[in-house]
């Protein structure tokens, strides 16, 4: 495995992939959804943290959703799954073709 030599904020990486930030805040916030060590957090203060990805986290997390998109019913699946924000999922789902 090669050495992590950049990360990506979550903020990049949802203009990036052409994402909503808060619901990949909302996956990213569970470090299950990703395999260890793809998410970081950046310390910018005393008190103020950034979630950042490397490239393997972006790849992941692009793959993810790419699967999940597939079919409406799928990507509403996964919403339900991975997001723990009712109204955030029911924002994103509005969104969703029929």
């Amino acid at each position: 495995m090669a050495a992590v030599t950049h990360v990506c904020t979550i903020d990049y990486v949802a203009k990036m992939l052409s994402e909503d930030v808060e619901l990949l805040e909302a996956i990213i916030s569970n470090d299950d959804n990703l395999t260890y060590g793809n998410i970081v957090s950046v310390y910018a203060g005393a008190d103020e943290t950034v979630s950042a990805l490397t490239d393997d986290g972006i790849t992941e997390l692009k793959d993810m959703i790419g699967d999940a998109r597939a079919i409406t019913k799928t990507w509403h699946e996964f919403l339900d799954d991975f997001v723990d924000d009712a109204e955030l999922v029911a924002r994103i789902k509005a969104k969703s073709p029929r």
